[in-house]
């Protein structure tokens, strides 16, 4: 009993550690396709959106959810908004998701890289 309650301790105990690294990895070969770091595409640039509004990139046209939501992006928000963009804000327009919270960590580390250049 005690090995398997100190196995539980451990396993709890164990986050992930952010790596920018691997989260431009995962971006280049997941988002590029509809995102870039300094133009927008399908969707908004990247470049400085922590801290940044929701729906508020210069010159992108967002959907009237996005527009109107109270949301400001942070590692928080960023990481519920990939987890599942719809349940974070109804009506927006983004049709993809991350499910694995350790590629979400590394993307919005790496996003957070990106926004302080």
């Amino acid at each position: 009993m005690r090995l398997f309650i100190a196995a539980l301790v451990l396993a709890a105990g164990t986050a992930h550690a952010a790596d920018a690294a691997r989260g431009k990895t995962l971006y280049e070969s997941r988002c590029i396709g509809c995102h870039s770091i300094d133009a927008n595409r399908v969707g908004p640039a990247h470049r400085g959106v922590l801290g940044r509004k929701a729906g508020t990139a210069k010159d992108y046209d967002y959907s009237p959810a996005l527009r109107a939501a109270a949301v400001v992006w942070d590692a928080r928000s960023l990481e519920h908004w990939l987890a599942d963009p719809e349940k974070l804000i109804p009506g927006q327009r983004m049709g993809y998701s991350v499910p694995d919270a350790g590629d979400r960590a590394d993307l919005v580390e790496y996003l957070r890289t990106e926004s302080t250049r």
